[in-house]
């Protein structure tokens, strides 16, 4: 046998070698994608829970339009989306918040809500190009909604029962929301865990 033989018989060596360590890397990334869960909205709050009925209120819109909050909604859901002018990543999740609501028009009603004052809400609306959505300022709206971090999100399904709720800080935890109301889960975090859910969406009384 030349060096040339030895030579090829080596490079398949290492090229077989090299082949087995590429599967043995791609099996552990694939066991650790499957481990990871997707991070969902953190649904911080110490006032309601999942599940349970919320509270019904009917309040004035900044443009003087009078809008209910809770209860049923005429077939179609309701993101109530709490947000403050001086919130930077609220202006960052404005985009993502007008394609939701185009696109899940046929099932969803998008509230905006804040506090403060209204003159400043109103350059708001006008700068970001909200005057479309309903725009609620009310500070008795976000005690009762268990509000204490912005952005924060609150998703009623049609007979105004809390279907998912929690801190929005991304596009993703926006649509966490909507997916966890699909599977009838308290959050996407809850279902990546396999919890059930039978027992979530019973009124609170």
């Amino acid at each position: 046998m030349d060096i040339m033989d030895i030579s090829m018989v080596l490079l398949w060596i290492v090229v077989i070698a090299q082949s087995l360590i590429i599967y043995a890397l791609l099996r552990q990334v694939g066991i650790l994608f499957e481990r990871v869960a997707p991070a969902g909205a953190l649904a911080m709050n110490q006032k309601l829970e999942v599940g349970q009925k919320a509270p019904e209120m009917s309040l004035q819109t900044i443009n003087k339009k009078l809008i209910n909050i809770g209860g049923s909604q005429s077939g179609k859901s309701q993101l109530v989306f709490f947000l403050s002018p001086d919130c930077p990543v609220c202006k960052t999740l404005l985009p993502a918040l007008k394609s939701a609501s185009k696109h899940e028009s046929e099932w969803l009603d998008v509230v905006l809500a804040s506090d403060g004052d209204k003159v400043d809400h109103q350059s708001f609306i006008d700068r970001a190009q909200l005057s479309a959505f309903p725009y609620v300022v009310s500070e008795l709206l976000g005690k009762s909604f268990g509000v204490s971090k912005l952005p924060y999100a609150v998703l009623l399904d049609e007979k105004g029962m809390i279907a998912s709720m929690g801190i929005i800080n991304s596009r993703e935890h926006l649509d966490s929301l909507f997916e966890a109301k699909e599977r009838r889960v308290a959050s996407i975090q809850d279902y990546m865990q396999g919890k059930t859910t039978e027992n979530q969406f019973v009124e609170v009384k």
